[in-house]
């Protein structure tokens, strides 16, 4: 008999029709509704991206699957049959659910993932929290994994898009080493700084080992995504970036949201609509590494951290 292991693969979420954004953004907002135009403005930006078709659920509901499908797929552990279950943040089935679903079908001993490699308190450390209160509620063993921002795989796989995209700017006739690499991720307040949060620090770490494996020399970072609310957030956002880089008459610049393993609403219209647009109107060429979604290397990476999670756990 295969001892029954569970996986609870948590992530931000989005709502799976235009009809939930409101509920979906209420719930981001600690239940405070949206004014109808904070609504209308979310609304139509989801509008621009899915032209009235909404994949973007499903690209996590395929992480998800293939996960559990590598992680049996193992010889390593042939006495463990793993069960990946989702917890969202923001949207059913909500991380508590998902808790609640491991305990309804016996599972004992459990390990949590988030679908974001870089750890901060305010992100991964929040999920974590809520998973744990739960687990231990309801009698469940838990173990998490923090980060993986330097597994090779990832790396390997972060790499390989950054160089397909310089091979296409040669193509164009560009130099390559006239590309600018931008690496961004979703940006939080400014406060991490003073907590000791290793947020900015391990992204760093993702953007130099990328660099150093693709041979680029001429990158920075940059935040993007940034809240709307009184208290600073990190900075400089991606889009004063391209006002400064555009000054420095840079004319080819190469996005990578190293910090987003999923096309969703930060890539898909932050990066390709509205960077896209402003560096139009600046004279520049700007392009954005493919998003990693489903990538084997990346299934990997999350089937070796749930793996070891577990063992270590044991």
């Amino acid at each position: 008999m295969k001892s029954k292991v569970g996986v609870l693969v948590m992530s931000y979420g989005t709502p799976e029709s235009l009809e939930g954004i409101e509920e979906y953004y209420t719930d981001i907002r600690r239940g405070n509704p949206p004014t109808p135009e904070q609504l209308q403005d979310l609304v139509s930006r989801y509008e621009a991206i899915v032209g009235g078709v909404f994949p973007l659920r499903e690209n996590t509901n395929q992480q998800v699957r293939e996960l559990q499908t590598m992680l049996n797929a193992s010889t390593d552990h042939s006495d463990v049959e793993y069960v990946c279950y989702q917890g969202l943040k923001h949207v059913a089935p909500f991380i508590e659910d998902g808790v609640e679903e491991m305990a309804k079908d016996g599972i004992k001993h459990a390990v949590g993932i988030v679908l974001a490699p870089h750890y901060s308190v305010m992100s991964i450390g929040s999920y974590i929290k809520r998973a744990q209160a739960k687990a231990s509620d309801l009698g469940i063993e838990m173990t998490f994994v923090k980060n993986y921002h330097l597994h090779p795989q990832f790396i390997e796989a972060l790499s390989r898009r950054v160089s397909a995209k310089l091979d296409l700017f040669e193509q164009a006739g560009a130099k390559r080493d006239e590309v600018r690499v931008l690496f961004s991720a979703h940006s939080l307040p400014k406060r991490i700084i003073e907590m000791g949060d290793p947020y900015p620090e391990q992204l760093l770490e993702t953007s130099n080992a990328v660099a150093e494996r693709t041979g680029v020399k001429s990158w920075q970072f940059s935040w993007q995504s940034a809240g709307r609310t009184a208290e600073p957030w990190l900075g400089p956002d991606i889009l004063d970036t391209l006002d400064e880089l555009s000054k420095d008459n840079v004319k080819y610049i190469l996005v990578a949201p190293v910090g987003f393993v999923s096309d969703h609403l930060e890539v898909l219209y932050d990066l390709d609509i509205e960077a896209q647009a402003i560096s139009k109107n600046l004279d520049i060429r700007l392009m954005r590494i493919d998003s990693l979604n489903s990538d084997p290397l990346y299934i990997e990476t999350l089937r070796d951290e749930v793996v070891a999670s577990f063992k270590q756990g044991k």
